[in-house]
């Protein structure tokens, strides 16, 4: 039994030998393939030189990082603006800061659209903005200014009527005004002249009775006309006897 045993352990050890020399037999004749398989460039190596080619490549269109410096002026605004909220709002997040800048746009476009809407409903409102249908809203108003500068050749009284008719109480009292004005200029008691004001008139009204009335009827003016309110038929009335009171009292 034990003669069986040293023979195999014999073997075994001249087995692992045999194997150990044939794997570096292997791995030398590998590397000396490898070796003489490579080829070693020895040619002389010739240096390329290349102008300044930051000219030639200077351009938008070479920049392929953009920056706050060197992108337009509405990229820069929305980083100034989302600075600005990291700044106030104590925001740690460029991203997030970001999605508040959009969402503030988008409110302020918004906020723009929904004005102009109001400013044109109001207009219209006023019956001062029809001409966007192709019309206009009260054509008697346009002769106005011509009005002014005609004023003692004007007949107020057809203009009142009419004004009236048309249920433009707004307008029928500026008539009244520049009636008012022409009659104390024709009393002397004033020097008409269009670039006026009312406080130009006023100081120079010597009576002080003629003064109060003349504050008054001035402020119902500067109220409904420049106040752009528009008056019902009561409210018309109140004011339509303030100035015939005036105007009867000038006269007499």
């Amino acid at each position: 039994m034990s003669r069986y045993l040293y023979l195999h352990i014999i073997l075994l050890f001249f087995g692992i030998s045999l194997n150990s020399n044939a794997a570096s037999f292997d791995e030398s004749f590998y590397a000396k393939s490898i070796q003489d398989s490579v080829y070693i460039d020895v040619e002389p190596i010739s240096k390329r030189e290349y102008n300044d080619l930051r000219e030639k490549y200077d351009g938008n269109e070479f920049i392929y990082e953009r920056t706050a410096e060197n992108s337009g002026w509405w990229t820069r605004f929305k980083q100034w603006l989302s600075d600005l909220f990291k700044e106030l709002f104590n925001i740690n997040s460029d991203a997030k800061a970001a999605d508040i800048t959009d969402i503030a746009i988008k409110i302020f476009y918004v906020v723009i659209f929904l004005l102009v809407v109001f400013f044109i409903v109001k207009a219209i409102i006023n019956r001062e903005g029809y001409w966007v249908f192709g019309k206009s809203s009260d054509k008697s108003i346009i002769p106005v200014t011509d009005i002014e500068n005609n004023i003692f050749e004007t007949n107020f009284i057809t203009l009142i009527k009419n004004a009236e008719n048309n249920g433009n109480y707004r307008l029928a009292i500026r008539y009244y005004y520049l009636w008012l004005l022409k009659t104390l200029s024709e009393a002397e008691l004033i020097d008409y002249d269009v670039e006026k004001t009312n406080s130009d008139y006023y100081t120079e009204i010597k009576s002080e009775n003629t003064r109060k009335e003349f504050s008054y009827t001035s402020y119902l003016y500067n109220y409904i006309w420049y106040g752009e309110f528009d008056i019902d038929n009561l409210q018309f009335e109140k004011a339509k006897t303030a100035f015939t009171q005036f105007l009867n009292s000038i006269k007499t």
